[in-house]
């Protein structure tokens, strides 16, 4: 490899492995230790996308609530008031007031009767007694609160990855750190070194310049990496649902691999649950429709006060009674409704097996993934130990003049590659582990 290339590896390997979480660090807060469990319960209290499902579960219910109106009574009353001249209308008033007399009679009176008024006050009661079509609509709505409970505990495991995932972001940035760090030490011993050298002809001004370079591409890079930790924070604050612009610091590189998940995908996977209780409630949707071709019976009673004086109460009387109706055509509405219920039921069925298949097509590439990563983690730890034992001899030769600078700021980039790679594999092997566990778990939702 030529000088150039090595002379940009470093920052070259720096800036893609912190291209994700680039930005200007502005200030220098404070840092605060944050374990992955208070990482994880806050975020679990406090995320949006979890209260949004505690809010999902909550209109589910209360639209669950408003179908109780299949079985409980209807009540109302009302005060109409109404003048007229209308010779049926006026001794119809009267008639209902109770106050006809003999002289009301007259066919004078009969025919051209004066402005005659009634204020009536009614108590109408209406009784849902068999309903079918309701019945299944009212357990359709009782399958959505499960629904959404299974949605919200999808989201609970969604989010305790999206922790774990942050978290070992924060590791692998405070990590990267202290491999620049220790690049940008070395380059400092080198740069003092090869400035006396320099300075006693010893060595020529490139490379001097050579090794100028190498340290402030370092340094650059050891900016962007502690603005890594600060995003990284963020993004933790974010899942918290706390303020941004705190600094955590967290444990060491922890490891899942006792947590890495099943070997197979769990039926009782939460979101395939939500899927089946909702193919569920579209059965139940389709039997509601098929009911409603049945007839209905409901009850109904009302009580009415008329008075030719307001708030007057002067006659009451009663009506009660029972209504059987049966809708027998409804231009075809009811059919077509069942025929698109009926197909959005089979997509749901579709879109279910389609989502096991893409599940179990990343279950496959995660254990491959895994078997990869575990490779790399034993070849960069060997080349680690490769590396650091030739920039020793280098740094040895270094000084007895025997090396120039390139060979060594080429051993150091190297070294620092290594490190990164060794760190970056770590997190994959990590954070594949926790996919595998999130990929592979099991519903506690009963």
């Amino acid at each position: 490899m030529s000088r150039k290339k090595y002379l940009t590896t470093l920052a070259l390997t720096a800036m893609s492995f912190f291209y994700p979480f680039a930005h200007t660090l502005q200030a220098q807060e404070k840092t605060r230790e944050l374990s992955l469990e208070e990482a994880t319960t806050n975020a679990l209290t406090n995320n949006r996308s979890v209260q949004l499902a505690n809010a999902d579960i909550s209109i589910a219910a209360a639209n669950y609530k408003q179908t109780e109106a299949i079985y409980l009574p209807q009540i109302g009353i009302s005060l109409t008031g109404m003048r007229t001249n209308n010779p049926l209308n006026a001794f119809g008033f009267k008639l209902q007031q109770q106050s006809i007399t003999a002289a009301d009679f007259n066919p004078a009176l009969l025919n051209k009767p004066g402005g005659t008024s009634d204020f009536t006050t009614s108590l109408m009661i209406q009784q849902p007694l068999v309903n079918m079509d309701l019945v299944y609509q009212r357990k359709g709505a009782e399958k959505q609160i499960e629904i959404y409970a299974y949605k919200k505990q999808r989201t609970q495991e969604y989010i305790r990855f999206e922790v774990k995932k942050a978290y070992l972001g924060l590791q692998v940035s405070y990590k990267a750190v202290a491999v620049v760090e220790e690049a940008v030490s070395t380059l400092k011993a080198v740069l003092s070194f090869t400035d006396n050298h320099y300075r006693q002809g010893l060595v020529q001004k490139s490379d001097l310049l050579n090794v100028q370079v190498q340290l402030a591409t370092a340094e650059n890079n050891l900016a962007k990496a502690k603005s890594a930790i600060r995003n990284a924070s963020d993004y933790l604050s974010l899942l918290m649902g706390t303020a941004s612009g705190k600094i955590y610091t967290g444990s060491d590189m922890i490891s899942t691999n006792e947590e890495a998940g099943a070997s197979e995908l769990s039926a009782t996977r939460s979101d395939f649950v939500a899927m089946k209780k909702a193919i569920e409630a579209s059965d139940l949707m389709i039997r509601s429709g098929k009911m409603s071709y049945l007839p209905k019976l409901n009850a109904f009673g009302a009580y009415q006060l008329n008075d030719s004086r307001l708030l007057g109460f002067g006659a009451g009387a009663y009506l009660a009674g029972i209504r059987v109706s049966w809708d027998i055509f409804k231009g075809n509405s009811t059919k077509n409704s069942i025929t698109t219920q009926t197909l959005e039921r089979n997509k749901l069925n579709t879109q279910l097996e389609q989502q096991k298949e893409q599940s179990n097509t990343e279950l496959a590439k995660a254990k491959r993934d895994l078997s990869d990563i575990q490779f790399e983690i034993t070849q960069y730890t060997k080349a680690i130990e490769q590396a650091n034992e030739s920039l020793r001899i280098l740094q040895n030769r270094y000084e007895q003049g025997l090396v120039n600078t390139t060979d060594i700021m080429m051993a150091t980039s190297q070294l620092s590659q290594q490190k990164l790679a060794l760190a970056q594999a770590v997190y994959n092997k990590n954070l594949t582990e926790a996919y595998l566990q999130f990929i592979t778990t099991s519903s506690t939702t009963k």
